[in-house]
């Protein structure tokens, strides 16, 4: 009887193995993948043969390589790699791309956008897991081409500077490592299908370790491609009030609200600009209107804030430090 169920078993372990495969496969459709190229290679990648454990700062070095930064996984070792975990975590290598006014974007989790970057000519860098999900054997690589009538992908990998796998075999190593995958932009270049909420959350997080002329780069080119979105002119917004240059964040604001009257981000950081130059009549006109749209939601708090000392303000009486403030219904 334990015999015959652990022959079930292993059955059962054959078929979700099998079934795996077969669902991977099915992502890769001839009409899935009919605007791509049948194959691909990018042979100008860079290769950069790992030490030990160093794939981590070898697979990051050839992408940034690509992406127009000289540098060399000596130079990233310090910064990415862990001594205690003898390897590189992702984080890391998001952080460093950052602090060389690189943006990494993470990719959607689907193969279709792997292939779609290399037929762009750009490499991606995949997280894999060469173990099991109990035993894992994490690995860093750069997918550097594809070929879909032969089912095989191409990676510079380890030692290997051209490493052709089967394509099933790819997807279980990159299932397995929760799909993670990055290309490496340029400020001002965009992924080969950009979505507008990865590409603005890649590049917030740019500006937050204090890369705002990249950032603003990253930003001026999103406005161009998503003109009716809100979210690029506020980005540019937030850097230049960041730089200090008061008239130019109050400028992009007030674009901002052109294209969505009731952004409370915007509406709340035009009254603290608003606020600085002692216009504060103008600057309880656009708080209020934040505080109406923010009721409930994770902005209240910070606009509540604002609203605090825009009333303090008030009751001191200050001064405009400027004789140009804005009518109150300026908007």
């Amino acid at each position: 009887m334990r015999r015959r169920w652990r022959g079930i078993a292993i059955l059962l372990i054959a078929i979700a193995t099998l079934s795996a495969c077969a669902l991977t496969r099915s992502e890769l459709t001839p009409a899935a993948t009919a605007h791509l190229p049948a194959r691909v290679e990018l042979a100008q990648v860079p290769f950069f043969a790992q030490d030990d454990y160093q794939c981590g700062p070898a697979a990051l070095a050839t992408v940034l390589q690509s992406a127009g930064h000289d540098t060399t996984p000596d130079a990233l070792t310090e910064e990415v790699f862990l001594p205690g975990r003898k390897g590189s975590l992702g984080v890391e290598l998001l952080a460093a791309t950052r602090m060389r006014n690189r943006v990494p974007y993470l990719l959607p989790e689907t193969p279709v956008a792997l292939l779609e970057e290399l037929a762009a000519g750009r490499p991606v860098l995949v997280m894999q897991n060469l173990g099991l999900e109990r035993l894992p054997a994490w690995h860093f690589a750069v997918l550097v081409g594809y070929d879909l009538d032969e089912q095989t992908m191409i990676l510079r990998s380890g030692t290997a500077q051209r490493l052709v796998v089967g394509e099933r075999r790819f997807m279980r190593t990159w299932e397995r490592a929760r799909r993670w995958a990055v290309v490496v932009l340029e400020p001002d270049r965009l992924p080969a299908n950009p979505q507008l909420d990865r590409y603005i959350q890649a590049v917030a997080s740019l500006e937050a370790v204090g890369k705002l002329d990249a950032a603003e780069r990253a930003y001026t080119r999103a406005h161009e491609h998503w003109p009716q979105s809100a979210w690029p002119v506020l980005g540019l917004a937030n850097v230049r009030y960041a730089q200090g240059q008061l008239d130019a964040a109050d400028e992009a604001y007030r674009i901002a609200l052109r294209i969505d009257p009731n952004d409370i981000v915007a509406h709340n950081n035009l009254a603290e600009i608003l606020l600085r130059r002692g216009c504060t009549a103008q600057a309880r006109k656009h708080v209020e209107h934040a505080r109406i749209h923010a009721k409930g939601g994770a902005l209240e708090a910070a606009v509540n804030k604002t609203a605090r000392r825009v009333h303090d303000a008030e009751a001191l009486h200050v001064q405009p430090s400027s004789s140009e403030c804005p009518s109150p219904t300026s908007f």
